[in-house]
């Protein structure tokens, strides 16, 4: 496997945020169901996710489900996403590279939303590592950016915060994704009629690098990784300078 890290380790994006779009339009261009779509990209995901770590990215942000998802979307998909949702987790918690790698957990969105059984699988899983701190995997879940905007807007009321003390510092502070550096750069596949981030970690994605690709999440992989992540490597960020 090629080490990203050897090739230009200084010039590796420390925060990656990916959105791995498109599994019902690959459902539908191969002619199968789309809970086969959603599988295939549980199985994309699941196969290269770590591989993320082993090239060097230190906090992988990941947009699994959306509240404009869910509204969208029947009860019997929901069914069906949640326990891919509950399978994953399990598979995470089973999977030796996070307790080698050190990859803790992390969930933000309005998760109260969630089924019991998927609060509480996603709970399991945050517990099993949150005494690791090398690696950060975070899933976003029940999330939508500027929800999250809003919530930090009223924890800052709830905290009696002076107006006269609000600063973007001061903001970051309220934010699911407080704990975490911004956004270096996004990955989103299945843009083949736009380019948008819908929502994805917006306060932190202010001067983020984007990728955005034709090809469906399922269809996503390690050599595509690697195009991708030296495509962010060529590239000169000024961020406003």
């Amino acid at each position: 496997m090629e080490k990203l890290l050897e090739f230009d380790g200084d010039r590796l994006p420390l925060h990656v945020g990916l959105i791995p779009d498109g599994n019902r339009r690959w459902a539908r261009i191969n002619n199968v169901d789309t809970k086969i779509g959603h599988l295939s990209g549980y199985e994309a995901l699941r196969k290269i996710i770590f591989s993320f770590f082993d090239y060097g990215i230190t906090y992988l942000s990941i947009y699994c489900l959306s509240i404009e998802n869910v509204k969208k979307r029947s009860e019997i998909e929901l069914k069906y996403l949640y326990k891919i949702i509950q399978k994953a987790c399990e598979t995470i918690k089973n999977e030796p590279l996070v307790v080698k790698e050190e990859v803790k957990v992390n969930v933000f969105g309005r998760t109260h939303l969630l089924p019991d059984f998927v609060q509480e699988s996603l709970q399991d899983l945050m517990d099993f590592t949150k005494d690791y701190n090398k690696n950060f995997l975070n899933l976003l879940i029940m999330y939508d950016g500027q929800e999250e905007i809003v919530d930090c807007m009223k924890q800052m009321i709830a905290n009696n915060v002076d107006p006269r003390d609000i600063t973007p510092k001061t903001i970051k502070q309220f934010l699911y994704s407080c704990e975490l550096p911004e956004l270096d750069y996004i990955i989103r596949t299945g843009m083949d009629d736009g380019a948008r981030i819908s929502g994805f970690l917006l306060w932190d994605a202010s001067y983020a690098e984007f990728k955005f690709r034709n090809d469906y999440w399922p269809d996503y992989n390690e050599e595509m990784l690697v195009e991708d992540l030296k495509d962010y490597i060529q590239r000169h960020r000024r961020k406003g300078k």
